[in-house]
């Protein structure tokens, strides 16, 4: 049923072996920089090439401040410690994703609020989002949201761009600038998308990217904080175990993260963000190819939203039922050829079965059908 499929993929990689879902690319100066990085004994939580990245990242962003972290995980945690997020809060956010998001937010001490999703974007839903706040919260005196049911506070908002698709930012900072609730976006998956002209991070009060060994461009491990000059500060200060400036003293004024990304990391990123332009051009000529190929068939190519350049990080199919995407899985992946299916929603790991929830009708049915296909940077042919 899916043979066609196979050959097209294997003839996109020009292999008859195991075709991984995502590896890794290292086409450029990746070993040139480690090895300065090695040569210069710098290798751990200092160094030229931490600061270059931090730089170099803000610049292709947009971001006033970019702030390394040992990974993406690591990012959200500082990013909602930023805006304000403690032991007891509330936070909104969407059950298709990938589990990291809810432990950013278990791990200080809040709790997920799950909200449904758009299938266009499959990023969470401005309306869905507005509907279970207008049932099930309040502003008080003070201007907090706070839940209807106990009081507690609902603090804030964390979409995720899926696949590296921009959620609907615009619905989402309009739902919450009314309801005085922080935009925290996990960009892990979208280095290098674009909404309506802006690098998805940098839309709400703070974002964070991944740079996973699976991501369009890779540290090994990372993460990057994007925020502005005043939040920035303050997450490099927390960032580095909160150590005040001392040419020789240890004075940490508060509890701090030792969450910093090595310079041996560091060097590997600056290396890759060099050819991440060129990653993004193969990435979206790829999904162009799935597309044309896929057009008129019963899996439906899933397309970056209006207004949005993506960079297509995981390329993925909308199949017609949850039979159709078992079989295409099976098939794939009987012919080592890898395919995905989306993560299981968050709502339904026993870790979070218990946080409230609205009505989940869209991520339900994409959870059902969707598969993510082989997705890695194909390079000119030399």
């Amino acid at each position: 049923m899916f043979d066609a499929l196979i050959r097209f993929i294997r003839e996109q990689y020009r292999s008859e072996g195991f075709i991984p879902l995502h590896a890794p690319v290292f086409a450029g100066r990746e070993q040139a920089y480690v090895g300065d990085t090695i040569a210069s004994t710098f290798v751990s939580s200092v160094g030229a090439y931490v600061d270059r990245f931090e730089r170099d990242m803000a610049a292709y962003t947009g971001s006033p401040r970019a702030v390394a972290t040992v990974n993406g995980t690591a990012a959200l945690h500082m990013a909602l410690q930023l805006v304000g997020v403690g032991f007891g809060d509330l936070v909104v956010t969407q059950p298709l994703t990938f589990v990291a998001t809810c432990n950013a937010i278990a791990y200080c001490g809040a709790e997920p609020v799950f909200v449904d999703v758009e299938r266009r974007t499959l990023g969470l839903c401005p309306r869905a989002l507005e509907t279970w706040l207008t049932e099930n919260a309040r502003l008080d005196d003070d201007g907090l949201c706070r839940a209807k049911a106990d009081g507690r506070i609902i603090r804030a908002c964390v979409p995720m761009h899926t696949f590296g698709h921009p959620a609907d930012l615009d619905g989402l900072a309009d739902v919450c600038r009314r309801w005085r609730l922080a935009l925290v976006e996990d960009a892990a998956e979208s280095l290098g998308s674009f909404y309506k002209g802006r690098h998805t991070g940098t839309l709400g009060e703070v974002g964070t990217l991944s740079f996973n060994g699976n991501k369009i461009i890779t540290t090994g491990g990372g993460g990057m904080i994007l925020a502005g000059e005043a939040l920035g500060a303050r997450a490099k200060h927390l960032t580095t175990t909160a150590k005040q400036p001392h040419p020789y003293e240890y004075v940490h004024d508060e509890v701090g993260y030792n969450y910093r990304l090595p310079n041996l990391n560091a060097a590997l990123g600056c290396a890759q963000l060099e050819q991440l332009e060129a990653f993004i051009a193969c990435k979206r000529e790829l999904a162009a190819r799935y597309a044309a190929h896929l057009a008129g068939s019963d899996l439906q190519f899933v397309v970056e939203p209006a207004d949005c350049r993506s960079n297509y990080w995981l390329n993925a199919v909308i199949c017609e039922s949850g039979a159709q995407r078992d079989a295409l899985l099976q098939a794939t992946n009987g012919a080592e050829v890898m395919t995905r299916p989306i993560w299981a929603l968050m709502n339904r790991l026993p870790i979070y079965a218990h946080c409230r929830k609205g009505d989940l009708s869209n991520a339900e049915w994409l959870e059902a059908r969707v598969v993510n296909l082989p997705s890695s940077v194909i390079l000119p042919a030399a």
